[in-house]
C-alpha cells in the first residue's frame, strides 16, 4: 500500500468537521472562534477589511498590493502570459527577465486585469425566489436571468470600474453578490529570468525541498497613472518562524469536497480521464515543435508549462478518487445525512431524495460527454482564432437580446472582460495555430467517429492538415482591427457577421448550431439538475451543521490559516524552511538545474543562510498562486506558488499531517531584489517592517 492511501486511511477516521487548519474560509464567515482557541488571535472587522482590501485577484491567480502606489506581487508564473505576450524574436523577456527602474519603463501586459473585492452582500433570498418550483430549462433561464440582473444593478454605469458576480456558495446554499474594483491597466515592473522561478523545472515541480523565485511585480494604473490605494500588506523583514501561525489571502479556483458520490465518479471515470489523455497527446506535440528552433520554443513555451502543471494536478486528483477509502468516507457522509433527514419528517418531504436525482444526471452527463467537449468547449478546434471567432458570432446574437436572455458570457456585467479578451494585441502565430489545430482536428475524429456528422461537416473531402491550413491561412482575424469592425457593428445587425467571408466566422456558423443543442441539453439535463438538488442537500446540511463548516472553493477570495510546519515523509522529517545556500548545491549548469548568470555573479553579495523558500499547513488548492501569506500584524511573510504532491488531494479532502502550501519568504523577495538585481528604486517604495 502506497504511503499516500496509508495517510488517507488515517485521516479517514477524523470528522471532516475537526480537521485541524482545514478550510478556505469566506470573509464574510471566517472560523473565529477556532482562531482564538488555537491561536489566540481575533480577527477583527478593521483586520479583516484591510486583509480584503489589500487583496487581489488577476483573474486566474492571486496577488496583493504592497505600496501606497499601486504595486502588486504575485508569482512569476502569474505573468508569463504577459511576458510571452510582450516578448519578441528579439527580445525574450521570459528567458531574460525584466527590471522597470523608471514608471515610463513599466511595460503594459495586454490581458491582465485585477480586481479588489469590496462588498459582499447575501442574496439567496432573492436568487430562490426567481427560482422557485422550477426545474430543468425554466430554472436555468429564471437563475441567469436574475443573476443578471443583480450583477448589471450593482455595476450600474460604472463599467470600467466595477464588476460583479453572484457567487454560488455550498453548491447552491447560498447566493452571495461580489463587488470589486477594477484595474484594467496593469503594468510589468518586475520580473525575474525564467531559470530562477523554475529552477528544477517539472522534476521539482509539486515536490519540496525547493528553491525557486516565484515572484513578480506589476503595478495597478487608473487614467494613466499609478493607483493610489489605502490597503496594502508592508513586508516582514524577518518573516514567518517555525510554527508561527500565517493566513493566505488569495482566490483559489474550485474544490469538489462537496459533490456528491455519483458526480465524484463521473469526474473520476470521464473527465479527468478524458483530461490527462488529451494532455499527454497535446504535451507530446508541444514538446517536438519546441524542439524545431529557438522562436518556436519561445512560442510554444508557457503553453508547455501550464499543461504540464496541469497534467500533474490531474494525476493527483485521479489518484485521490482512487483511493477507495475517499469514497468510502463520502458515502458514509451521506448516509449520515440522509439519516438526519429521515429523522425530521418536515425536511425529508421537502428535500425527497436529491441524491438519486442527481445520479440520474450523471448517466446523461455520462452519455454526451464526448461530443460536449468537442462540440461546446471547442476542443475540436485548439486555436485562439477560433475563440474569437465564436465569440464574434455569439456576441452579434447574444447582444440583441435582453440582457437575463443572454449566455451568462454576454451579459453587459462581463462584456468589458469580453472585449478586453477579444481586442488583446497580443501576438497569434499562424504556424503555431496550424500545428495545434491539425491536432485538434485529428482527435476529434478519433472522439466521435469519422461518420459522425459533425466530423463530416468540419472535414469534408479534406484532411484535418489541409483544413488547419485553409482556416488559417484564410483568416483576418489576428488583426485587431477587424475584429473591431465585426464587434462594433450594429448589435442587432447580423448581417455583417453572416456576410463575413472569413474562414473562422464561416466555421462557426455553420457548427454553432450543434453547439448550442448540446449546450442546451447539458444545461438542462446535467448542471440543472445537479444545481437544483444540490440547493436541498445544502439546505439539509444546513439543517444538520449550520454555516460552521466551509464552502467549496469557487475562484473567488477566501482566507486560509496554518502555521509553518514541516511533515513526515517516507519516515524522515522535512524541514519546513530552504536557504539560497541549498540553491547554489543543487545548482548543476545543465536545465533544469542551472541557476541564471545574474545569480552565479553575485553569488558573493548573497547571504547565503537567508530564508528562501519554506512551506506551511495552509489549505490551499490551484487560484491560490500569488496569494499573499501574511502574518497577525497582517505583513507578508511569504508568498504562496505551489503546494507540495499532497495537496492534489485537496480537491476532494483536507489532511494537515501532509498537505502543504509552498511558498517564497519574504526575507528571499527582499535579498534577491537587493543583491542579485538591485532593485533599489523598487525597494525604496515597499514598506519593510
Amino acid at each position: 500500500m502506497n504511503h499516500r492511501v496509508m495517510l488517507l486511511i488515517g485521516v479517514l477516521l477524523v470528522p471532516t468537521i475537526g480537521f485541524a487548519n482545514e478550510g478556505m474560509w469566506t470573509f464574510d464567515n471566517l472560523p473565529r472562534e477556532q482562531l482564538k482557541t488555537k491561536y489566540d488571535f481575533t480577527a477583527d472587522k478593521a483586520w479583516v477589511d484591510n486583509v480584503m482590501r489589500s487583496s487581489v485577484s488577476t483573474g486566474g491567480c492571486s496577488a496583493s498590493f504592497i505600496s501606497p502606489e499601486g504595486l502588486v506581487l504575485t508569482n512569476h508564473h502569474c505573468v508569463a502570459g504577459c511576458l510571452q505576450q510582450i516578448s519578441s524574436a528579439q527580445k525574450n523577456y521570459l528567458i531574460d527577465g525584466l527590471l522597470a527602474r523608471k514608471r515610463e519603463d513599466e511595460m503594459k501586459c495586454p490581458t491582465t486585469e485585477l480586481s479588489r473585492l469590496e462588498e459582499i452582500k447575501d442574496v439567496t433570498a432573492v436568487v430562490n425566489a426567481a427560482t422557485k418550483g422550477l426545474t430543468g430549462e425554466a430554472y436555468k433561464n429564471a437563475q441567469n436571468a436574475v443573476k443578471a440582473k443583480l450583477d448589471s444593478d450593482c455595476v450600474g454605469e460604472n463599467k470600467a470600474m466595477v464588476r460583479c458576480s453572484v457567487v454560488t456558495l455550498y453548491q447552491g446554499g447560498q447566493y452571495h453578490l461580489y463587488r470589486y474594483h477594477r484595474y484594467s491597466d496593469a503594468r510589468l515592473v518586475w520580473a525575474p529570468e525564467d531559470a530562477a522561478p523554475n529552477f528544477g523545472g517539472d522534476p521539482d515541480n509539486f515536490n519540496y525541498p525547493r528553491f525557486g523565485l516565484d515572484a513578480a511585480i506589476l503595478r495597478a494604473y487608473e487614467n494613466g497613472k499609478p493607483a493610489i490605494v489605502t490597503n496594502y500588506f508592508p513586508f516582514s523583514k524577518d518573516g514567518a518562524k517555525a510554527g508561527e501561525l500565517v493566513f493566505t489571502s488569495g482566490s483559489p479556483g474550485r474544490t469538489n469536497r462537496l459533490l456528491t458520490v455519483a458526480q465524484l465518479e463521473t469526474l473520476r471515470d470521464v473527465r479527468l480521464l478524458n483530461t490527462l489523455r488529451r494532455g499527454a497527446e497535446l504535451r507530446g506535440l508541444l514538446t517536438q515543435y519546441r524542439k524545431l528552433g529557438t522562436e518556436q520554443a519561445r512560442i510554444a513555451g508557457n503553453d508547455l508549462f501550464f499543461l504540464e502543471n496541469g497534467i500533474k494536478v490531474t494525476n493527483g486528483e485521479l489518484d485521490a478518487l482512487l483511493a477507495p477509502d475517499l469514497l468510502k468516507r463520502k458515502r458514509a457522509e451521506e448516509e449520515s445525512l440522509k439519516k438526519f433527514i429521515a429523522g425530521n419528517p418536515a425536511l425529508k418531504k421537502e428535500i425527497g431524495d436529491p441524491w438519486e436525482a442527481i445520479a440520474r444526471a450523471q448517466v446523461v452527463a455520462r452519455e454526451i460527454a464526448a461530443e460536449y467537449d468537442a462540440v461546446e468547449t471547442g476542443r475540436a478546434f485548439q486555436t485562439r482564432y477560433y475563440a474569437i471567432a465564436r465569440t464574434l458570432v455569439r456576441g452579434a446574437t447574444e447582444r440583441s437580446k435582453a440582457d437575463g436572455l443572454r449566455l451568462p458570457e454576454f451579459s453587459n456585467s462581463r462584456l468589458p472582460v469580453v472585449e478586453r479578451q477579444l481586442f488583446s494585441p497580443a501576438p497569434i502565430y499562424p504556424e503555431f495555430e496550424k500545428v495545434k489545430l491539425e491536432w485538434s482536428l485529428t482527435k476529434v475524429r478519433e472522439w466521435l467517429g469519422t461518420d459522425d456528422p459533425f466530423v463530416v461537416q468540419v472535414l469534408g473531402k479534406e484532411s484535418p492538415a489541409q483544413v488547419a491550413a485553409r482556416l488559417v491561412d484564410g483568416t483576418k482575424l489576428g488583426d485587431i482591427a477587424v475584429r473591431k469592425a465585426l464587434w462594433q457593428a450594429k448589435q442587432d445587425d447580423r448581417a455583417v457577421i453572416d456576410k463575413s467571408d472569413d474562414p473562422f466566422i464561416q466555421l462557426v456558423l455553420a457548427t454553432d448550431a450543434r453547439a448550442r443543442a448540446i449546450r442546451k441539453r447539458f444545461e438542462n439535463e446535467v448542471s440543472a439538475v445537479e444545481q437544483k438538488n444540490a440547493e436541498l442537500i445544502a439546505k439539509a446540511r444546513f439543517a444538520q451543521l449550520g454555516t460552521k463548516v466551509y464552502p467549496d472553493a469557487t475562484g473567488t477570495l477566501r482566507l486560509s490559516f496554518g502555521d509553518v510546519q514541516g511533515w513526515t515523509e517516507r519516515g524522515k522529517p522535512v524541514a519546513p524552511f530552504t536557504d539560497f545556500g541549498g540553491a547554489f548545491k543543487r545548482h548543476t549548469g545543465a536545465e533544469p538545474y542551472a541557476l541564471p548568470a545574474s545569480w552565479l555573479a553575485a553569488k558573493g553579495k548573497i547571504n547565503l543562510g537567508q530564508s528562501y523558500n519554506f512551506v506551511t499547513t495552509n489549505d490551499i488548492i490551484g487560484g491560490n498562486s500569488g496569494s499573499p501569506m501574511i502574518n497577525r500584524k497582517a505583513e507578508i511573510v511569504g508568498l504562496a506558488f505551489d503546494g507540495n504532491v499532497h495537496s492534489h488531494g485537496g480537491a476532494f479532502w483536507f489532511d494537515s499531517t501532509v498537505n502543504r502550501t509552498i511558498g517564497v519568504t519574504s526575507g528571499g523577495i527582499l535579498e534577491s531584489l537587493k543583491n542579485i538585481y538591485g532593485a533599489t528604486e523598487l525597494l525604496a517604495e515597499i514598506p519593510v517592517r
